[in-house]
């Protein structure tokens, strides 16, 4: 029999969805794994993607989505992202996550290296791996306050790296990147011939720091920014977000998404089309919930004694488990699971430098958030 590839087999199962799916088969459970907003999607949003479905709307789009959809998106990027691009520039895609996988396949080949966060996102190295080019961490360090150290970067670079990925705000760190860390690691790249990919889909939820669109700093065109509208306005299985590319790039990606998608569903589009060309009151809602509810989270782990990471955008905290996780954070989270039924990221589902840290999700009620925190193992019986 033939074998499945190797590319394939290579890719790590999440940590993340392990937590989840063990979860999901148990009863009252506090869900804190994974980053679902719990707010109901605006009703003008609905309406519309309904709206579509009862009408028929339902043929093909072309490939990188419909053209008020992506006239709607430059609208939004010009206004809130401080950069103007051609329509051609903008592609729409099945969610953030397929805009990361256009983004590494049109700037990866099989043996190329891409520098990824270490503590970052799970599909950072997932999606690398199963095109066959190699991802290479570069730690974050809570004595660096999270932040990319170019020393760091420098040793981490060598004849094979092509790409340099950066995530503000952070999934999981909540960091915020200053639009002067932003510029250094654009000099980096510049420096060493890399494209960018910034993957900025928490871009609305800040709090203590200014958000930054990397592109709005790139004068050479060697910025890949991924957006989603997901976490955004709560569309999280709606599953649209879009890739902006430098120019030049529309006919290649075009002949790439008829290659794996051919377009996003039609309905999903007119639903996101009303999102941004509606009222915003719901992502200002949604970012004070949030934002509330990290103030009473920190609150309580101020109180009873933990070492944490103070968000500064998205809507997660990082939280130190060492002095309970023994150096397996990831068993320890599945047996707090099972004993206390709350479920957490553990950290090393973000690379291992995420060992003895876990990932609370703080987009939902507040009441169940500041429970499972009650319930976690504070340091000196705290």
């Amino acid at each position: 029999m033939p074998h499945i590839s190797a590319n394939a087999l290579a890719i790590p199962a999440s940590g993340i969805r392990r937590i989840y799916e063990l979860a999901s088969a148990l009863d009252d459970v506090i869900q804190l794994s994974i980053g679902e907003p719990e707010r109901p999607v605006a009703r003008h949003i609905l309406d519309a993607g309904a709206s579509a479905w009862n009408a028929d709307v339902t043929n093909y789009t072309p490939n990188s989505g419909m053209a008020l959809l992506r006239s709607a998106i430059a609208t939004k990027l010009e206004r809130d992202n401080h950069y103007r691009v051609d329509d051609d520039q903008i592609h729409v895609t099945a969610g953030g996550s397929q805009a990361l996988h256009m983004a590494m396949s049109l700037t990866l080949t099989a043996g190329d290296e891409i520098l990824i966060p270490d503590p970052g996102y799970a599909t950072f190295s997932m999606i690398p791996t199963l095109l066959g080019a190699v991802p290479v961490p570069y730690h974050l360090k809570a004595e660096d306050e999270f932040q990319p150290s170019l020393s760091n970067l420098e040793q981490s670079v060598t004849s094979r790296t092509k790409v340099l990925l950066i995530n503000s705000p952070s999934n999981p760190l909540g960091v915020v990147y200053s639009a002067e860390k932003l510029t250094e690691l654009l000099h980096f790249a510049a420096k060493h011939d890399l494209w960018v990919i910034s993957d900025e889909v928490y871009e609305y939820f800040t709090f203590s720091h200014a958000f930054t669109s990397v592109a709005s700093l790139d004068t050479e065109g060697r910025v890949f920014s991924v957006y989603s509208v997901s976490k955004t306005y709560g569309l999280t299985g709606g599953r649209v977000g879009y890739l902006v590319t430098p120019p030049g790039v529309a006919s290649t990606f075009r002949a790439a998404q008829e290659a794996t998608v051919s377009c996003v569903n039609s309905p999903a589009q007119l639903a996101v089309l009303a999102a941004l060309e509606g009222p915003q009151s719901c992502v200002h809602e949604a970012r004070a919930h949030y934002g509330s509810n990290i103030e009473a989270a920190c609150a309580v782990l101020d109180h009873r004694g933990f070492n944490y990471q103070r968000p500064q955008g998205a809507f997660y905290i990082w939280i130190d488990v060492s002095h309970v996780s023994e150096g397996d954070v990831a068993a320890w989270a599945e047996h707090f699971l099972l004993t206390q039924r709350v479920a957490v990221a553990p950290g090393v589902a973000f690379g291992p430098a995420g060992e003895g840290w876990i990932r609370l999700c703080a987009a939902g009620k507040t009441a169940p958030l500041l429970e499972a925190i009650k319930r976690l193992p504070a340091p000196h019986n705290g």
